[in-house]
């Protein structure tokens, strides 16, 4: 049985987040080198090697630097592409190699990639923007098919791809669909691959516990959509990033996918409430807006970049984005955190 199916039919169908803003808010701070704690790991039962020289893409968003980090902490040698523009991203890290490109341009990838043992692929969106040619299928499904075809020519043996919980074929959202095509491009290819789906990533600086917590802190009642129990299942960015560095060394990982979460699924009104009591408040006031009332609403408005909903997002968020994490934390021997453990570290920052 696929790992997240079972006895209810809704698990492993997923949403990532509604909004892809990343404020500089109440539970963080501006992005930057500095990365949350990567999580309890039990006793590694191997060395993980040290000279091996890692290709990045998205290394500059809050995944990938926290993925950055997990990487230099254990000794590889990081080489980012970065787009020409974006290098200030990364101001603060010392020692990783910059190289310029575009994962929708493949002249010149095949090069930047030449010598090393293995690529991280993280580029992905959240939300369109067709007016700059930011699309789900170009940055997902063609970006990715660009890397395979350059990763193989240059014989980078090793392909770890961030896809999202709730990649399925005949998925109702073209995110999901285009993730799809995009994981299947990764496993027809020739290359050693293992695919990662998170679940709602959490941290210092991140797009999602630190929008709630500042709506809860300033506003008198967070607005919900429906009845909000919807499920999700938040993980540290910490243990996503470590996962991704022990599949380097662990091959048991190779030709295999990876459901990733937190180990217990939360309503959303739950979540909104662990938040609540992490900053202190006895009780998180919500709003409830019908989805049906919604949907005319966010059509008008999710062309402006400033309303943080789409029509896809709704899609989504009409589906639980829970898994069953367990060989996750087994095959990378991570503890699992507890969100409201997590959340405490998040704002003891």
């Amino acid at each position: 049985m696929r790992p997240g199916r079972g006895r209810d039919s809704r698990r492993s169908r997923a949403a990532p987040w509604l909004y892809d803003s990343d404020p500089a808010g109440v539970a963080g701070e501006k992005r930057g080198a500095r990365c949350p704690p990567l999580g309890e790991v039990i006793g590694s039962r191997r060395d993980l090697p040290v000279t091996q020289r890692v290709f990045i893409t998205g290394g500059t968003g809050f995944v990938g630097k926290a993925v950055i980090h997990a990487l230099q902490a254990r000794g590889f040698t990081v080489r980012c592409l970065v787009r020409p523009g974006s290098e200030a991203d990364l101001k603060g890290f010392e020692g990783i190699e910059r190289v310029p490109g575009n994962v929708l341009i493949p002249k010149g990838l095949e090069a930047s990639m030449e010598g090393c043992s293995a690529l991280i692929h993280l580029v992905g969106i959240i939300r369109e923007h067709p007016g700059r040619g930011v699309t789900f299928e170009r940055l997902h499904s063609v970006a990715t098919a660009n890397l395979v075809k350059a990763a193989e020519a240059a014989e980078v043996p090793r392909f770890i791809h961030m896809s999202a919980l709730g990649t399925r074929p005949n998925a109702r959202s073209r995110y999901h669909q285009t993730k799809w095509e995009a994981e299947e491009t990764v496993r027809a290819s020739r290359l050693q691959w293992t695919i990662f789906r998170p679940s709602i990533i959490y941290g210092v600086g991140d797009g999602f516990v630190s929008l709630l917590a500042r709506m809860i802190k300033w506003i008198p009642a967070v607005p919900v959509i429906g009845d909000g129990k919807y499920r999700l299942q938040p993980v540290p960015v910490g243990q996503v990033a470590e996962g991704f560095a022990r599949a380097l060394a662990y091959p048991e990982s190779k030709q295999r996918t990876y459901e990733v979460g937190g180990p217990r699924p939360y309503a959303f009104t739950e979540i909104l409430d662990v938040i609540g009591a992490a900053l202190g408040k006895s009780k998180v006031r919500k709003v409830h807006h019908p989805v049906g009332l919604m949907r005319p609403l966010v059509r008008v408005l999710q062309p402006l970049p400033f309303f943080p909903l789409t029509l896809d997002q709704l899609t989504m968020l009409q589906e639980d984005s829970v898994c069953d994490p367990a060989p996750f934390y087994q095959t990378f021997e991570l503890t699992p955190i507890e969100f409201p453990a997590g959340l405490q570290r998040v704002f003891a920052r």
